[in-house]
């Protein structure tokens, strides 16, 4: 059963110089949209969220997923789903190899195969599986990368700019797919844009970081 996303004063430090605190609650199937100018944080916030900061910075406060603090878990226990800008494919594995890396380990072979090829049915790209990620435009791409995201089965999903590098028709194409996925698995989804278009169409609160 899908759980909120909740933000009790989340506060990012460098040093001790806090630079950024939020509190919110994403509700399951809703886009909160985190908005601002480069430098306000934004980015910060999902590596706090995955257990990423880098160093130098510092978290406090709570970050839950219904009632499990998650501010203690090592990142990889954590199951949260993020989609940057770059696609990220591996282009040493196939398009198949590349969605395998998304699934939790077990399965016989054939099973992990259906699974791949159903998440590319899924989204328009049957009998993609041999093919090298090169050969991809870059719609594909991002179609593959979120695919990979959701066949790790997260329990919230953070979008970290991941339309910024589509031509304008391509985005809004893009992001109906990664907004109508994020909802109809029901997942607290928390997306990071400064293009007010992103936030009409995610149609969740939004909140403006200074």
């Amino acid at each position: 059963m899908a759980e909120p996303l909740i933000l009790k004063t989340l506060t990012i430090s460098a040093g001790v110089a806090p630079f950024v605190s939020v509190s919110l609650t994403a509700a399951p199937g809703e886009i909160t949209t985190l908005m601002g100018p480069s430098g306000s944080g934004k980015s910060s916030i999902l590596a706090a969220i995955t257990g990423t900061l880098p160093d130098g910075l510092s978290a406090t406060g709570d970050i839950l997923l219904g009632t499990q603090n998650l501010s203690a878990l090592p990142a990889w226990k954590r199951r949260i789903g993020i989609l940057f800008q770059d696609d990220l494919l591996f282009p040493h594995l196939s398009v198949g190899g590349n969605l395998a890396l998304g699934l939790a380990p077990g399965g016989t072979r054939s099973e992990r195969r259906g699974r791949v090829e159903q998440a590319l049915a899924e989204v328009g790209l049957e009998g993609f599986a041999a093919r090298d990620p090169a050969t991809l435009s870059g719609g594909q791409k991002a179609r593959v990368a979120l695919m990979r995201v959701l066949l790790s089965e997260p329990r919230a999903l953070l979008l970290d700019e991941p339309f910024g590098s589509l031509d304008a028709e391509l985005r809004s194409q893009i992001r109906s797919l990664v907004f109508n996925h994020a909802k109809a698995r029901g997942l607290p989804t928390l997306l990071v844009t400064h293009d007010p278009q992103d936030a009409e169409a995610a149609g969740g609160p939004v909140i403006s970081l200074r």
